[in-house]
């Protein structure tokens, strides 16, 4: 897909800010990419740029040109569009304080997320107190609460990563897949690295989706709701299980 002058302009500002916010300098990525430094300021200027280079550079940063292209694209409201590395270990440190946010996040309300898990009211009141320390959000007239981060942060540092690991793996791991309540699609299939790309885009689609039924029936629905957990993910199949077809 081509893009205008002013479409990769934002495109390379905001790897530059992804770089720079993770203090990665030129000469580190000359080292990386086995490049030298003057061509890799040259890259960050915008000059010399190709996809497969843009592609390289935001694997640097943890990041695909996907998720690059997407930032860039959305209009600035205010909200972060990532978190710093400091409020991720801080969510990763404290199990009931990422709960809260991440609830915030999804558009609960303090005072519901308390009911739905039976928290006592000075708790939920600490971990306000401490989100708004690492402004992750605004405590707001009337007890109401803002998430300061916008809902489609893309999540792909090491502490988030580790966070996933530690609390919210088992959530999919123990499903009983044979069970009629258990929703999933599950497909085997065989993809180029461009395919790949492609559907790394639906996956994060998906997730947008997500998001969307979850504020129309916020504000739509007149049933109670409950909380569900849903996953989307694709992984390099696993072969090792077929040394005992073969003969």
């Amino acid at each position: 897909m081509k893009r205008s002058d002013t479409d990769a302009q934002r495109l390379v500002a905001t790897l530059r800010r992804h770089l720079k916010s993770q203090g990665i300098t030129s000469a580190r990525i000359a080292r990386e990419l086995s490049i030298s430094e003057p061509t890799a300021k040259r890259w960050l200027a915008g000059k010399a740029l190709t996809l497969d280079r843009l592609e390289r550079l935001a694997q640097l940063c943890g990041h695909t040109l996907s998720d690059l292209a997407r930032e860039s694209e959305r209009p600035s409201d205010g909200l972060a569009q990532e978190l710093t590395l400091a409020q991720e270990q801080a969510l990763l440190s404290d199990e009931f304080l990422a709960l809260m946010f991440f609830t915030i996040l999804s558009g609960s309300p303090p005072e519901e997320t308390a009911t739905d898990f039976l928290l006592p009211p000075r708790m939920v009141e600490a971990a306000l107190i401490r989100l708004e320390r690492l402004a992750l959000i605004d405590r707001l007239p009337g007890g109401r609460v803002r998430a300061r981060v916008d809902r489609t942060v893309i999540w792909r540092k090491a502490p988030m990563r580790a966070l996933f690991e530690a609390r919210m793996k088992v959530q999919f791991t123990t499903i009983d897949y044979s069970a009629p309540e258990t929703v999933y699609a599950s497909e085997m299939v065989k993809l180029s690295p461009k395919g790949i790309a492609a559907l790394g885009e639906l996956i994060e689609e998906f997730r947008r989706n997500v998001q969307a039924i979850t504020r129309h029936d916020r504000d739509t629905a007149h049933l109670p709701g409950q909380w569900i957990a849903t996953l989307a993910v694709m992984r390099t199949l696993d072969l090792s299980g077929l040394d005992r077809l073969r003969p």
